[in-house]
């Protein structure tokens, strides 16, 4: 077994016990293998212990990959912040997006989605822990967001994600992931039916388990610790 098939085996039993703690159903949360900095060959090695579904936080990396490997029973999510003047790639290429965050940017993806494909399925990110260096629409302002969203042709929105402050409090964590959730089912409350929570990642993921997530972002514990290049 290689190595990236036993770290994933090992998460995949992580999020299960986890699951079964707080009295989920396992089958209920799915693993996003975040797949950053890591090269093409990684991600088929992934493949091979039955991974489908990956992580790019960088739009040029990403559709590198997606040509190279040209598989089409990968699933491809875009999970770090976009630019205006690259929405067009991930419009192309993604099936899901993470980390909507404003209405400007909804609207180019709608008209920049192809009408050939699916709805591109969407997250809108909230900034929880109300970081001035976090992306993420701010909470009160996550309902306008949504009610103008909603309208937009080419988008499916599936349901919200957040990336909370790094810490080794788990109470802490544990209130941001509840927030969300909460925001989530005041939204469903009003008659969106919206079935994903995107939260946690390797360090924090047993807290967003407990709280509900149904995405998982894993990099580090799949992959091994990233080394980026020197500027």
């Amino acid at each position: 077994m290689t190595t990236i098939a036993s770290r994933l085996q090992a998460v995949r039993a992580r999020v299960a016990d986890a699951a079964r703690l707080h009295g989920r159903n396992p089958d209920d949360i799915s693993l996003l293998a975040v797949s950053k900095t890591w090269p093409a060959d990684a991600v088929r090695e992934a493949r091979a212990a039955g991974q489908r579904c990956f992580g790019e936080n960088y739009v040029r990396e990403g559709l590198a990959k997606i040509s190279a490997l040209a598989d089409p029973g990968l699933e491809w999510h875009f999970i770090g912040p976009l630019q205006s003047n690259k929405s067009a790639d991930v419009a192309r290429a993604f099936a899901w997006l993470h980390s909507l965050d404003r209405l400007k940017l909804a609207q180019r993806l709608s008209v920049q989605r192809p009408p050939t494909l699916p709805a591109l399925n969407v997250c809108i990110q909230v900034n929880v822990s109300g970081e001035a260096s976090k992306s993420g629409v701010a909470p009160q302002a996550l309902d306008a967001l949504v009610d103008r969203l909603v309208e937009l042709p080419g988008l499916r929105l599936r349901g919200l994600m957040c990336v909370p402050e790094p810490s080794a409090d788990e109470a802490l964590l544990r209130r941001r992931f509840a927030g969300l959730r909460e925001r989530l089912e005041a939204l469903n409350a009003r008659g969106f039916a919206l079935d994903t929570l995107s939260m946690g990642m390797s360090h924090d993921l047993d807290a967003a388990i407990a709280e509900g997530a149904t995405i998982v972002r894993v990099g580090t514990a799949i992959f091994g610790e990233r080394v980026y290049p020197r500027p």
